[in-house]
């Protein structure tokens, strides 16, 4: 091989992750004496799976290792990996087992038109997110509430570019900004896990590395989301504050993009704001910026707090 196999490296990366969130009293280990690493020490972690050091050190420097079911399911307990962990963490083991394919599909994401009519139709905000967190479509209602996206080149209009964005965020001004930068690095983990070399994956973690210290920090962490959900606050000078759910749904596709919905209850007050925001953007042309990290329509764009 002319390096570790690019599943086998992510796979060891994602255990060392895992071995440096636990500490030796979480897993009834007395700590003893000093320490050089803040987690368990993999000796510790080979000794919890019933592995033998050198075994599980190969495993982690994701050389010429193809562990079994047994040694992950031992692994998953050792490290307490929760169901989307575990199942993160044998999608990479299962992937190194295999060659490295020869060709990988990466054609160019589309939307079916099927789903445009669908986002055009819906009477509520909604965006549709490719795999790598590309944001590939959306509806007027999306636009009242987030802003232009229109306003930035197509390669720039991804979410975590935009979320790590510091002309855009200034001083982080978000409340919630570290959680929505979470949720969309688990995201975009859980899409390098099905594809680690692709060149749009590849470019962005990049760029974000080289030029984010908020980012490296977050990416380093290994965490994993798949569909995610929760609740928003958009604050909105002409109407005032807007409370919205904000839901994720898989379209078809192997990996298929993401659908990001945004919703509130009907006849409330947050619908009465949304439809009033709507009606003001009818009658008149948007005047501000696409930004994952929008609380005040004033400062940026867009603010769909996370996806697939």
């Amino acid at each position: 091989m002319n390096g570790p196999h690019p599943y086998a490296r992510e796979l060891g990366d994602f255990l060392r992750a895992r071995r440096g969130r636990l500490r030796p009293h979480d897993v009834g280990l007395e700590p003893g004496g000093r320490r050089k690493v803040t987690g368990l020490r993999r000796e510790e972690l080979a000794l919890l799976a019933g592995l033998s050091t050198d075994y599980y050190q190969r495993i982690e420097q994701g050389r010429e290792v193809r562990p079994s079911d047994d040694v992950l399911d031992a692994l998953a307990g050792a490290l307490s990996l929760d169901h989307k962990e575990r199942r993160h963490l044998f999608t990479l083991a299962h992937a190194a087992r295999r060659p490295t394919p020869a060709r990988v599909n990466r054609d160019p994401e589309r939307v079916p038109n099927s789903t445009r009519r669908l986002l055009r139709v819906m009477d509520t905000p909604a965006v549709i997110l490719g795999r790598h967190l590309d944001l590939l479509d959306w509806n007027p209602m999306a636009q009242a509430l987030l802003g232009d996206p229109d306003a930035y080149p197509a390669d720039r209009l991804n979410m975590l570019l935009l979320l790590f964005d510091d002309t855009l965020t200034g001083e982080r001004s978000c409340p919630d900004w570290e959680q929505q930068a979470l949720d969309y690095i688990g995201m975009m983990r859980a899409a390098v896990a099905t594809d680690p070399t692709h060149p749009r994956a590849t470019a962005i973690v990049g760029e974000l590395s080289i030029r984010s210290a908020h980012f490296r920090r977050l990416w380093a962490r290994h965490d994993v989301r798949e569909s995610v959900s929760g609740t928003k606050t958009f604050r909105i000078p002409e109407v005032g504050d807007i409370v919205l759910d904000w839901d994720t749904y898989p379209l078809p596709g192997n990996p298929g993009p993401v659908m990001l919905v945004f919703t509130t209850e009907p006849g409330s007050a947050d619908a009465d704001r949304l439809r009033l925001l709507a009606s003001l953007h009818a009658t008149r042309a948007a005047s501000t910026n696409t930004h994952p990290c929008r609380t005040d329509r004033t400062a940026a764009g867009p603010t769909p707090s996370a996806t697939s």
